[in-house]
């Protein structure tokens, strides 16, 4: 058994103030359940949730001996959009199931050279830049979205795969419409 305090519940932001130690994690790293970590100041704690959670940038995780420990959004690499039509380069990242943060005047997702050449396909600028990416939460509360992943064979034909590492803050049914263009040579 360790020695470190725990951490088995937490607050989310504006749910709490006051002083807290701090901990700087990249998006990957806000999606946990069982892990340790230290605050910047040196303070070494295990993470024990009940079930794997999202942290936003400003929750905080309560330690066993009560003090309190924010979540703070550590600089990562990310690709800054900007262009005309926001709102429609928004749709085709979203359609792809990407998170995204959303600014009137840019969109920003984290670093994917696929995701990269279609929105400068579409007319997009797209700039590197590395800063704290605090995403969108998405429609269904702090749950986050899946991903798709398309895997076409030697003869045109493709499969759809989801990569499910978390459940899902939802329970309907849905459609994923995705088009496919094969060439002339595939008739569908």
């Amino acid at each position: 058994m360790t020695d470190l305090p725990l951490a088995q519940s937490f607050h989310r932001k504006g749910e709490w103030q006051g002083d807290a130690e701090t901990v700087s994690l990249d998006y990957d790293g806000r999606f946990l359940r069982r892990k340790k970590l230290v605050t910047a100041a040196g303070l070494a704690f295990v993470v024990d949730l009940p079930q794997t959670t999202s942290l936003d940038d400003g929750d905080a995780l309560i330690l066993s001996d009560g003090r309190l420990v924010a979540i703070r959004a550590a600089a990562e690499e990310v690709l800054c959009i900007t262009g005309p039509l926001l709102p429609q380069l928004a749709w085709h990242i979203g359609n792809r199931h990407t998170p995204c943060q959303i600014a009137a005047d840019r969109l920003v997702i984290q670093r994917d050279p696929v995701i990269r050449h279609m929105l400068e396909h579409l007319g997009a600028t797209v700039t590197e830049e590395i800063v704290p990416f605090t995403p969108e939460g998405g429609a269904y509360g702090h749950g986050r979205t899946h991903s798709h992943e398309h895997v076409h064979t030697a003869h045109g034909d493709h499969a759809h795969t989801h990569a499910h590492g978390h459940s899902h803050s939802h329970s309907h049914d849905h459609d994923h419409g995705h088009a496919h263009d094969h060439g002339p040579e595939h008739s569908l």
